[in-house]
């Protein structure tokens, strides 16, 4: 499937965004571990959430969560503590995605695990059981999903966990998130040093919650305001105070002339026009947005060097090479550097007549780029559905917005 896009000359549009794919599916992971009464409110339409309900009330022997990297790390650490033996698996990609220092961090706190095929990669072979560890250290530097998969279930361990965390934390943001809402349902857990988090063995309770929604999908409606002449964009559900990392996209937007006036309901984006020479930023704690950004500043012709980027290479795809990939069609030189800096400083080279923006199963891939067609008229964009992954609607929004979306196909 090709989708070819065609924007207004003013985008004009109220939308109302989707509920927090990493709220959603950290609540229902904790909920379903309180054993809650509650069925949380306003979860995600996405794919990752649905596989996520999917598997926590099928109850089948095997478990397929298809390309849900998020569902694959919680779901591993949660059945670990959940009575019954259980293979999960995935896509091809998903299966070799690397999961082996979740497992062996499991296997030290007790769990019964075994790899189906290749050692270090899903599928998973798990039998449920009460876990007897209740310490763990990991490198800092590893995947925060690995990290809050080991926190949530701490409080069904019979001791606890403590937790540390050695050298450089990544994405500290989506840990305190985990912190956050395990508080939110009644946990006592929480950094005891800059390095160390300690939950305490005290159950779950059974809590009304609402999921907010997304900010990572704010993120492609700021581009689309940075790309357009003339903008007037409100976008519903999010709070000022967020729980999610991702809110500090706004802060940086900011810089690019999009400024953000917080309502009752949301926010509205208003265009300054202003705009610097050069970015740059460090995506430690906001890896998901690097894409909109890396897009952004290329269509502003702003130079840039972002860091912190080293979870980018083990995403849905290798983020870096498809960045620069895709990229290089539209006629932008990325370099990058020790597999976690993106760069540019203005080089151009010969873009394609019409280029088509390859997806890689990635869905922020396709959201990341199609707002660049206020910039290119002529591209378009491969297997566009990726999107349902985190934002199904968002093509139909993009309609609500005024743009023309054509099935090439």
């Amino acid at each position: 499937m090709l989708y070819k896009l065609i924007p207004p000359p003013v985008v004009k549009a109220t939308i109302q965004l989707p509920a927090s794919k990493s709220i959603s599916n950290r609540a229902l992971i904790i909920n379903a571990l309180a054993k809650s009464s509650y069925p949380p409110e306003n979860l995600s339409d996405c794919d990752d959430t649905r596989v996520m309900i999917k598997a926590l009330t099928e109850g089948k022997a095997t478990i397929d969560i298809m390309a849900a990297g998020t569902a694959m790390r919680f779901l591993t650490a949660y059945l670990s503590v959940t009575q019954g033996e259980r293979t999960i698996t995935g896509t091809a990609r998903m299966q070799q995605r690397p999961i082996q220092i979740l497992v062996d961090a499991l296997r030290e706190l007790g769990a019964d695990i075994e790899y189906v095929s290749n050692e270090g990669y899903p599928p998973l072979c798990i039998k449920g059981a009460e876990l007897k560890g209740n310490e763990i250290t990991l490198k800092g530097n590893v995947s925060s999903q690995y990290i809050s998969a080991l926190l949530m279930v701490g409080p069904v361990l019979k001791d606890g966990l403590t937790l540390h965390l050695n050298g450089e934390i990544i994405s500290r943001p989506y840990i305190n998130l985990t912190l956050q809402l395990m508080q939110d349902f009644g946990a006592r857990a929480a950094w005891t040093s800059p390095n160390s988090i300690s939950v305490a063995p005290q159950p779950y309770q059974s809590v009304p919650f609402k999921v907010e929604s997304d900010w990572s999908a704010a993120s492609y409606w700021y581009q689309i305001a940075a790309l357009s002449s003339k903008a007037e964009i409100e976008l519903l559900g999010l709070f000022r105070n967020s729980y999610q990392g991702d809110s500090r996209g706004a802060e940086v937007f900011s810089r690019l002339g999009i400024t953000t006036e917080f309502t009752s309901q949301g926010v509205k984006l208003k265009k300054t026009g202003k705009a610097p020479e050069r970015l740059e930023e460090d995506f430690i704690d906001i890896p998901d947005l690097a894409q909109t950004f890396v897009v952004t500043c290329a269509m502003m012709n702003i130079p840039f060097r972002f860091t912190g980027l080293q979870s980018l290479k083990i995403k849905e795809t290798d983020r870096i090479a498809a960045l620069r990939t895709e990229l290089k069609k539209l006629g932008y030189v990325i370099e990058e550097e020790n597999d976690s800096v993106l760069m540019w400083n203005g080089e151009r080279c010969e873009p394609e007549e019409i280029p088509i923006i390859a997806t890689y199963e990635d869905h922020r891939m396709a959201m990341a780029f199609a707002p660049a067609i206020i910039c290119h008229p002529t591209m378009q964009i491969a297997d566009p559905q990726v999107v349902t992954k985190s934002y199904p609607g968002y093509w139909e929004d993009l309609k609500q917005a005024g743009f023309q979306v054509i099935n090439e196909d």
